[in-house]
């Protein structure tokens, strides 16, 4: 993100803020940087600002929050994530957020005067040497309540004109920062269901059925074993955290080394390296590597709660596959499709009856057979082909 551009703002020459904040932010993408810029044009009109911050809840399967901070002197503000726990805690129940989120209109605290409110938010301000600090709700669409907070140090607080010309910013604010979370909103939503990549095509127009492209790659299919067995008689919430369990195991060594996840398959994934990196192959192996010491110590937990190991099965391809939207008119899904895609597919389904975790192609073992120890399995017939298809097990 970019700092704000403040050489041409000073106190003698705070401008309209109002006006700037409605025509003058179009091009900002980050609210962060809006927010910045915001807090030191108050100042050049004569607010005298210290500290403020925008609390912000967002649609994140992490994080139930956001808190941008900036404070005097700063180009750019800070920002923090907040996580879900964080409304069992002493540091949200009975703050200002807490207050505004239940309803409140406006929490307002002179830090000179004998503390009204007990919080330790307000403490820690006087121990700041801050003296007058307000918190507002910024409202958004279908009653949507996020916080925005002023705070200064100078002696006696915010007079009755700042409090004004902190209030004119509100309507406007809310709109400016509920067009940044929308956007912000719609990426982390693709590039949680959809993934990174095919998120970034989405945004930027790839929405047309049979839109795609063709994209060489190496292609991963892993599937769970005996899930119907453990679905039939676990625990139906236990069977959600094994399966999160096992797909976090899966899917975060597929992110660090390069791999894009393509889907949920039940029990199972998809994911592609594209061939664009060249080092895509091994790290495809890297990530599988990873991948079976956090099964392993997956499994190994599960055994000290009296439960069976996990085992899964892992099939490698490499070739052709296309990229893209497919679907009904009104339902696509945005996914690979293609022979090699089969390929892995099959070489996954195998890997049970061949006592092996992880069964590569030919095609794929000679881009990598330099680099990693492979162990030759032979040849062997494989649904939908024809031939009979030469085969390596990665133990690594």
């Amino acid at each position: 993100m970019n700092a704000p551009n403040i050489e041409s703002v000073t106190p003698q020459s705070g401008g309209d803020v109002v006006a700037w904040l409605t025509n003058e932010t179009r091009d900002e993408r980050f609210i962060d940087n809006i927010f910045a810029e915001l807090c030191i044009r108050l100042q050049g009109r004569g607010i005298p600002l210290k500290r403020a911050t925008m609390n912000l809840l967002i649609q994140h399967p992490q994080w139930l929050g956001a808190r941008i901070i900036w404070g005097d002197g700063k180009r750019e503000a800070e920002i923090t994530r907040v996580d879900y726990e964080v409304r069992e805690r002493s540091e949200y129940i009975g703050s200002p957020v807490y207050e505004i989120h239940q309803g409140a209109g406006e929490v307002r605290e002179r830090l000179e005067r004998a503390p009204g409110r007990t919080h330790a938010l307000f403490d820690e301000m006087r121990a700041q040497g801050l003296t007058d600090y307000v918190a507002w709700p910024l409202l958004h669409t279908l009653g949507k309540r996020h916080v925005v907070t002023f705070a200064t140090d100078r002696s006696g607080g915010f007079d009755d004109a700042d409090i004004a010309e902190l209030r004119k910013v509100l309507p406007v604010l809310a709109l400016v920062s509920e067009i940044r979370m929308k956007n912000r909103l719609a990426r982390t939503l693709l590039e949680t269901y959809v993934g990174t990549h095919a998120g970034e095509m989405i945004l930027a127009g790839a929405t047309r059925r049979g839109s795609g492209t063709t994209v060489r790659a190496a292609i991963m299919i892993c599937d769970l074993r005996d899930f119907t067995r453990i679905s039939d008689s676990w625990p139906r919430d236990d069977v959600i955290d094994l399966l999160n369990d096992y797909f976090d195991a899966m899917s975060e060594p597929i992110a660090r080394h390069g791999g894009e996840i393509l889907k949920f398959i039940g029990d199972g994934l998809l994911a592609i390296f594209p061939l664009s990196d060249p080092r895509a192959c091994a790290n495809l192996l890297h990530a599988v590597s990873e991948a079976r010491q956090a099964m392993a110590a997956l499994s190994e937990k599960n055994s000290m709660m009296g439960r069976a190991p996990m085992n899964y099965g892992i099939g490698v391809h490499v070739g052709d596959v296309m990229y893209g939207n497919i679907g009904s008119r009104s339902r696509l899904d945005f996914t690979v499709i293609g022979p090699a895609v089969n390929m892995a597919s099959r070489l996954e389904a195998l890997t049970k009856q061949l006592g092996r975790n992880v069964l590569l192609s030919r095609a794929f073992a000679d881009l990598v057979s330099h680099d990693f120890a492979l162990e030759h399995v032979g040849e062997h017939l494989v649904r939908g082909f024809s031939e009979p298809i030469e085969l390596f097990a990665y133990r690594g």
